[in-house]
């Protein structure tokens, strides 16, 4: 009987049409893919500022590329990506969502003109093509802190950070894995033997608060996304009360705290700055002569006596 009532739940049309989505399954890896630029991830970031970008991840370097687009037809992409073969190669395989401009029969044509194999991902599902969306959503990030005054010097200052920063996953940078060399930046000239410390994995750091530590915790009413505040209590394992600096007192989850760091001057509150990602040299000019120290002896002052005491 329960078999039968089971069986006749599950046939009912209406039921299945309006039941909720099934959990998430377990990710699918891509599998690797075995030498620089031989898989790449491609998705269109923007608008941003009015402009629209191509962004381009290598799968197995994790490199990203950029190129600004006057449009979004399938016209504009191929030129970009055509550029961008000039100086690496050509790739194995393209991974790209269901947009128009990537379905579209002149992509089809140009990526079978060059022997490129064209995968596209499961329509709704950004998860599939997931390295280009964390790559347009790092881009989008970027962009939006720059802001609009003179962001194309800042956004190659981005990219030029990104190809230089060994990553957390390979322990190199972009580029040692898809030119075989580091790239030289500003750093090296202030310290020309400096040697990066490959970072530590994300999944070995632990986060935890005590009482009276600084935080940012996330705001869920509006902007800014993240509000100042400090630990007043710690009501769990993963949770804490925190002080806003509104006079409100909530309760955040560790995953809704990040750390408010002190400047070096002991000052508890860091002012809101632009984001610099790599000294330069308008910062540290490097032209400046350095003058020896001067050997100074300051003259002895006159004796000061009191009102009282007789000369």
């Amino acid at each position: 009987m329960d078999a039968q009532i089971s069986s006749w739940v599950s046939t009912c049309q209406p039921c299945q049409a309006t039941r909720p989505a099934l959990p998430s399954s377990t990710p699918t890896r891509w599998e690797d893919a075995g030498a620089p630029w031989s898989r790449l991830h491609i998705d269109l970031a923007g608008p941003v500022h009015g402009r629209t970008f191509l962004v381009i991840v290598d799968s197995f370097s994790k490199w990203i590329d950029l190129a600004l687009l006057p449009s979004t037809t399938t016209l504009a992409i191929t030129k970009a990506l055509t550029r961008l073969f000039v100086t690496h190669g050509l790739p194995d395989t393209l991974v790209s969502d269901n947009g128009p401009q990537f379905t579209s029969c002149e992509f089809e044509i140009f990526a079978a003109n060059l022997g490129i194999r064209h995968a596209l991902t499961a329509p709704f599902h950004p998860a599939s093509n997931g390295m280009a969306e964390r790559a347009v959503r790092s881009v989008k990030e970027a962009l939006e802190r720059f802001g609009p005054i003179d962001w194309h010097s800042k956004l190659s200052r981005y990219l030029l950070t990104q190809h230089s920063t060994p990553c957390t996953t390979t322990n190199k940078s972009p580029a040692e894995l898809l030119m075989g060399r580091r790239l030289r930046t500003t750093l090296d000239r202030l310290h020309p033997h400096y040697t990066p410390v490959s970072p530590l994995a994300s999944d070995s750091q632990t986060r935890e608060f005590t009482q009276h530590d600084l935080v940012y915790a996330r705001n869920y009413s509006g902007h800014p996304l993240w509000v100042p505040g400090q630990v007043v209590a710690i009501t769990g394992p993963k949770s804490y009360r925190v002080l806003l600096d509104d006079g409100r007192i909530w309760r955040w989850h560790i995953d809704q705290l990040r750390r408010h760091w002190r400047v070096a001057d002991g000052d508890p509150r860091c002012p809101p700055s632009e984001p610099v990602y790599l000294l330069s040299a308008e910062t540290f000019p490097l032209s400046e002569p350095v003058y020896p120290p001067r050997d100074e002896t300051i003259p002895p002052s006159e004796p000061v006596y009191p009102p009282w005491r007789a000369e």
